[in-house]
């Protein structure tokens, strides 16, 4: 299969391909001027040795050369260094185990045209890659690369889906000139090892400077030189990454057309509209069970868990099935994005994802579907799902022997959460990002209105309007303020420079407040609605009383919250190498904000509501930390247990912001919910 790659791909190559050669000539350049430095202070140090042998001039010497050979090495340590990919969190299978899983790839890579994968893995989570272990000389010598699969894809995805995300990611090296990319991938890792990567050559120039108090002042030379030398290639990896991540751009595109020739364009634009949610039900479970960490409680099987979530999480969301999926439309995807904003983001290696299914569309590749589920590729995918299981949860340092949670038990636990932690359907996401406008004011319904008007999707994406509008704002800021490195942008469809940027400031902020005043006025009526509703059914007390403890705890959030910061402030210190005296001084500064700490910790835990979903040992060590002084810091050493014990109660602050604060919201639409639902009664009887 031969696809040319398109004007907007060679463009990009030859920029990526002129700036790996503006970086070769800079290093050459640098290169000679390290081995120059360090012939000159060989040949300095040996001269001065030879003026007066002696001691001193001895260690002189010794260290001048030093310091020459050490500045050599540091331009060429990446020569010695080769990346290795960490796979100890993946699975290895081999054909005899998935004759039919390699039948697939094995289609893939004829079609492609490309070779077959090295070794064939499978990890947790929901994706896939291929990944290879690279050094200097990969650059010069064929690499054989490895391919993973993850079980929360295979588990989310039809085969033919499947076959689309991995006829993609093979896609990437299906031709020649994709090989470019590999390429300038691997100048990237040059540069960055260059530059970041020099914890042992510090550790090593540390060292040398130990020996002796004259070595010390040549390794202060040789980190004077160095940190020049990285200031350079600091800019060339930001000159080389601008162009290839330009280039990936590019790549992604075309590897997407070989994966649409291969599987088709609706398999793959398919399975990437529903990519999102299949991860976000993925780390919904997993969070799940870090909550039940402290009662010792695993997962026998998290796929089967994460396939019930998914399904779960589309139903409430009113998504409809496919081939025994959910079938997420693009125009659901982006339903809360109402950006008017459009900057092609010269720093981001993927477009996005309307980008590249507007592309799939366009191509509109048609091939035969195999609709069925792509778990059943394996002999026996749920024993498969089972060992995965059992491997990620022995990672897990327990307690005491963990149980399994037995699936039914999870699906009631999960759904029983999830309507605690989420707001009811019943308004329609209009106070999923807002709260109730607590400047309206109670006056006369003028026109009978209904809930469903009132929580109307146009409604709702005023309120998602609105954010988008505050976002795009902050960025037409920054660009005016030539915080971001771009000629031009697109605004509502017009061109704009980046000089033009100010005068775009007052069109936004005058479409902000307009969304704004349109919010208000619905929320104006909604007040009301509710508030006549209330006096209707005699809860009008309830109703105003709740209404303004929310706003009362709304308007004190700020301030609590500053104490968190606060604190966090004033301990950064203990992350830092600080001087005794300085400890000291600063744990002492520290009393007033504790107090204050303390106050407000003892005050939540004595909520019942905020500490039912605690564990016992957490609350535990709250009410120790809360009844007693401890101590920091005594002979020159950080007391560890006392200092986590303040720690724990610093981060558990906002913890119990937030719960008191969606608990308040929560309860006050509660009420709403009730109100509304009475109110449908009485219409009906």
């Amino acid at each position: 299969m031969y696809i040319e790659v398109s004007q907007d791909f060679r463009k990009k190559t030859k920029a990526a391909v002129f700036s790996i050669a503006i970086f070769v000539f800079v290093y050459i350049l640098l290169f000679l001027f390290t081995i120059a430095l360090a012939l000159g202070c060989i040949a300095g140090g040996i001269a001065i040795i030879a003026a007066k042998p002696m001691f001193i001039t001895l260690m002189l010497g010794a260290g001048l050369a030093g310091t020459g050979l050490f500045v050599f090495f540091f331009i060429i340590k990446f020569l010695f260094k080769k990346h290795i990919n960490d796979r100890s969190d993946l699975t290895e299978i081999r054909r005899n185990d998935e004759p039919e899983l390699f039948r697939m790839i094995d289609e893939i890579v004829q079609e492609a045209g490309t070779n077959a994968p090295k070794k064939v893995y499978l990890s947790y989570d929901v994706n896939a890659s291929v990944f290879y272990d690279s050094s200097f000389w990969s650059m010069f010598l064929p690499i054989q690369k490895n391919l993973t699969i993850g079980m929360g894809l295979i588990n989310t995805t039809t085969k033919q889906e499947l076959k689309a995300i991995l006829s993609h990611e093979f896609g990437h090296f299906s031709q020649r000139s994709m090989k470019v990319g590999s390429y300038v991938y691997n100048v990237n890792q040059i540069i960055f090892n260059l530059v970041n990567d020099d914890e042992s050559y510090r550790n090593s120039v540390e060292k040398f400077a130990s020996i002796s108090g004259y070595f010390s002042i040549f390794a202060a030379l040789a980190f004077f030189f160095t940190g020049k030398i990285k200031w350079v290639l600091v800019k060339m990896y930001n000159f080389v990454n601008i162009r290839h991540m330009a280039l990936s751009r590019e790549m992604e595109f075309h590897a997407d057309e070989v994966a649409a020739n291969i599987a088709g364009s609706l398999a793959l634009e398919e399975s990437l509209l529903r990519l999102e949610l299949a991860n976000n039900s993925y780390q919904n479970v997993l969070s799940f069970y870090d909550n039940r960490y402290s009662k010792n409680e695993s997962s026998k099987n998290i796929y089967r868990e994460q396939f019930f979530v998914m399904n779960f999480l589309a139903e409430q969301s009113e998504v409809e099935s496919k081939n025994g999926l959910p079938n997420i439309q693009l125009s659901e995807s982006g339903l809360f994005n109402k950006s008017k904003l459009n900057i092609e983001n010269q720093w981001a290696s993927h477009p996005s994802q309307k980008e590249r299914i507007t592309k799939l569309r366009a191509l509109n590749i048609v091939k035969e579907q195999d609709n069925l589920p792509a778990k059943n590729i394996f002999k026996n995918f749920q024993e498969t799902e089972e060992q995965i299981t059992s491997k990620l949860f022995s990672r897990v340092q327990y307690q005491k022997q963990k149980t399994d949670l037995e699936f039914e038990e999870f699906r009631s636990e999960f759904e029983k959460q999830y309507q605690k932690d989420s707001f009811d359907k019943i308004f329609n996401a209009y106070y999923d990002n807002k709260n109730p406008d607590f400047t309206v004011k109670e006056s006369e319904l003028t026109d009978e209105i209904s809930f469903d008007e009132l929580f109307s999707k146009e409604k709702v994406e005023w309120v998602y309007t609105l954010i988008a509008l505050e976002s795009d704002l902050k960025t037409v800021e920054a660009i005016s303020k030539k915080e971001y490195a771009i000629k031009t942008f697109d605004y509502d469809g017009k061109k704009y420079k980046q000089t033009e940027a100010k005068t775009l400031i007052p069109t936004v902020k005058k479409a902000i407040e307009d969304i704004k005043e349109k919010i208000h006025q619905n929320d104006t009526v909604i007040y009301n609605y509710f508030a006549k509703k209330a006096e209707e059914q005699q809860k009008k007390a309830d109703f105003i009383q709740l209404y303004k403890s929310f706003g009362e705890y709304d308007a004190e959030y700020d301030d609590q919250y500053k104490l968190y910061i606060d604190l966090m402030n004033a301990t950064a210190f203990m992350n830092t190498k600080t001087p005794f005296e300085q400890i000291r001084k600063n744990f002492s500064d520290l009393k007033p904000l504790e107090e204050k700490l303390k106050y407000q910790i003892t005050v939540f835990y004595q909520n019942e509501m905020l500490i039912k979903e605690m564990n016992e040992e957490d609350l535990k060590d709250l009410k120790f930390y809360t009844e007693k002084e401890h101590p920091y810091f005594n002979n020159n050493e950080y007391m560890e247990h006392n200092l986590q014990l303040l720690m724990k109660a610093i981060n558990y602050l906002p913890y119990f912001l937030h719960r008191k604060y969606f608990y308040k919201k929560k309860e006050l639409l509660k009420l709403m919910k009730e109100l509304e639902e009475q109110n449908s009664i009485a219409k009906i009887s």
